[in-house]
């Protein structure tokens, strides 16, 4: 299974993006779907997922700013973010994780987007 990540780039502080990342393959079903960054020097940070059944969870940091959601037809999660700050500056990875068509497990990754806070 593979993930496509997109929609980062360089935003001034106090704007919005939003991240999109399909997933492909022989995918019979998708569990969670979850959004991770990585800011240089600093260890991985869950941002947050959402599971099948739309639950959702959020790291404190960006609770009321960013909100995630997917498109179980499309297979496909979203990550609106807004009120950006300079410290949500990171590289942006995508994960999922479900069954493919044979029923076994699958963990993915996507390959990274770019977001960058700065004016």
């Amino acid at each position: 299974v593979q993930l496509q990540a997109s929609g980062g780039g360089l935003v001034q502080p106090g704007g919005s993006l939003r991240l999109s990342c399909a997933a492909s393959g022989s995918i019979f079903s998708i569990n969670a779907m979850g959004w991770i960054r990585q800011a240089p020097g600093k260890q991985r940070e869950l941002v947050a997922a959402i599971t099948s059944g739309g639950s959702t969870n959020y790291a404190d940091s960006v609770k009321g700013r960013f909100t995630i959601s997917r498109d179980n037809a499309k297979n496909t999660v979203y990550l609106q973010m807004n009120s950006l700050k300079p410290e949500d500056t990171a590289v942006y990875y995508c994960n999922a994780d479900g069954r493919i068509a044979t029923m076994e497990l699958f963990g993915s990754w996507g390959q990274g987007t770019q977001v960058t806070v700065s004016s």
